[in-house]
């Protein structure tokens, strides 16, 4: 891959997160322009982190 593509593992240090959440957001579709090179997702390098979607209940809320 030229200079023009990350790898998940390299998006996941930029992004400072796992490898694993960056190869989930790539197979959900969450980043645009990745595809995949056999085992290796290939992610443009002007990507951004995309906004965390997930839901996190706040341990204060249960109480």
């Amino acid at each position: 891959m030229a200079g023009e593509y990350m790898t998940a593992a390299q998006a996941a240090e930029k992004w400072n997160i796992s490898q694993r959440r960056v190869q989930v957001l790539c197979a959900e579709g969450r980043l645009l322009g990745v595809f995949k090179l056999g085992e290796v997702w290939a992610i443009p390098q002007n990507t951004e982190k995309p906004a965390d979607g997930r839901n996190r209940k706040k341990c204060y809320e249960k109480m």
